[in-house]
């Protein structure tokens, strides 16, 4: 599920690639995005709103990632981003 932005204007695309069906989030309606606003509430903490993400070092991006990517979470059946991605590369 997408917001309207206009990095998802050519969807279409999207779709045909990957097979997986687009679907658009009301306007306003952050609880049909749940995950995604999660993750930026957590992203939040390390990077604060206005802040420009070319501020932040290389080393600092990847520590954000490491976190990011190693947290259990409820819509992956408490296994973490990482582990999901792993298993998929063996198929």
């Amino acid at each position: 599920t997408v917001d309207h932005g206009k990095e998802f204007a050519n969807y279409q695309t999207i779709e045909q690639l990957t097979g997986t069906q687009v679907y658009f989030a009301h306007a306003y309606s952050l609880h049909e995005r749940g995950s995604n606003e999660n993750c930026n509430r957590v992203l939040r903490r390390f990077i604060p709103k206005g802040q420009a993400i070319e501020e932040l070092s290389d080393r600092q991006l990847v520590q954000i990632n490491w976190y990011l990517n190693s947290r259990p979470l409820k819509c992956l059946n408490w296994r973490t981003p990482i582990e999901i991605f792993l298993l998929n590369l063996r198929h």
